[in-house]
């Protein structure tokens, strides 16, 4: 009797687990562009990411509509948000906030508003959206992620909204068939250069359904690179070499402005 409802209760066990997820889809993508080179003329570009929804005998029921949440980060650093009061008719900053191994850009692509593709439950735990991407701050001797309202994080967010380099589209994404779709992903003219990772997350019905990633690279090429790998490989020289070049500069300023 034991030994049948062992059996019993393990068979439920396996098809509740089975049932739980009835749907089974994997994303394939691609982008135009996995290295972006930045020349002395760069003024940004745009890639394009194109993707497709692989569907089985256990996919989606009928009529539910899929959505596509894209998330690209650039290379992580510490960045310091500063905040300045007019004292004596002076701006001086009396405040600041660190921000620690914060993407360097941040752009987000969606077919829709993020509030209608997902709750905010699955939106906090996927964070999906400007609002729900982690942020972490220094506080005192702890790090931390704060509520979206916070004044240091707004700021920072709008700061480099302003530059192009934090974004959030929402009309972006773009389904060419009920399972192929594309977006493009807009690189402003001083982006950082390093690696790129772009996170693809897919729901139907409200519900997380499956992800995967890619990246790209965008390097500096030329004399900008040049310029780039004397400084961080060969630090004194660079420094002898621009302080000489400070010098000629000016010598040669003053032999052309010379006045008898």
């Amino acid at each position: 009797m034991k030994y049948r409802a062992t059996i019993f209760f393990a068979a439920l066990v396996f098809t509740l687990a089975a049932g739980g997820n009835t749907w089974a889809e994997n994303l394939i993508v691609s982008v135009s562009n996995h290295r972006v080179t930045v020349t002395p003329n760069y003024s940004g570009e745009e890639l394009v990411l194109f993707g497709s929804i692989e569907r089985d005998g256990q996919s989606k029921p009928p009529g539910t509509a899929y959505d596509i949440v894209v998330t690209v980060t650039g290379p992580r650093a510490d960045m310091v948000t500063r905040r300045k009061e007019r004292k004596l008719g002076i701006w001086v900053n009396v405040d600041s906030r660190e921000f620690i191994q914060v993407p360097s850009y941040l752009g987000i692509f969606a077919n829709r508003p993020i509030d209608n593709i997902a709750s905010p439950d699955v939106q906090r735990r996927q964070q999906i959206g400007l609002t729900n991407f982690a942020l972490p701050q220094r506080m005192g001797p702890d790090v931390a992620n704060t509520v979206a309202s916070d004044p240091f994080r707004s700021a920072f967010v709008r700061l480099r909204t302003e530059h192009g380099l934090y974004l959030e589209q929402t009309s972006a994404l773009t389904f060419l068939t009920p399972t192929l779709f594309r977006t493009g992903i807009p690189l402003p003219a001083e982006v950082p250069t390093g690696t790129y990772t772009i996170d693809i997350k897919l729901f139907a019905g409200g519900a997380f359904v499956a992800k995967t990633e890619t990246a790209f690279e965008i390097v500096k090429v030329g004399f900008e690179q040049f310029v780039a790998n004397s400084a961080r490989h060969h630090g004194l020289l660079y420094g002898l070499a621009t302080a000489m070049m400070a010098i000629m500069t000016g010598w040669l300023a003053s032999v052309i402005f010379r006045r008898d």
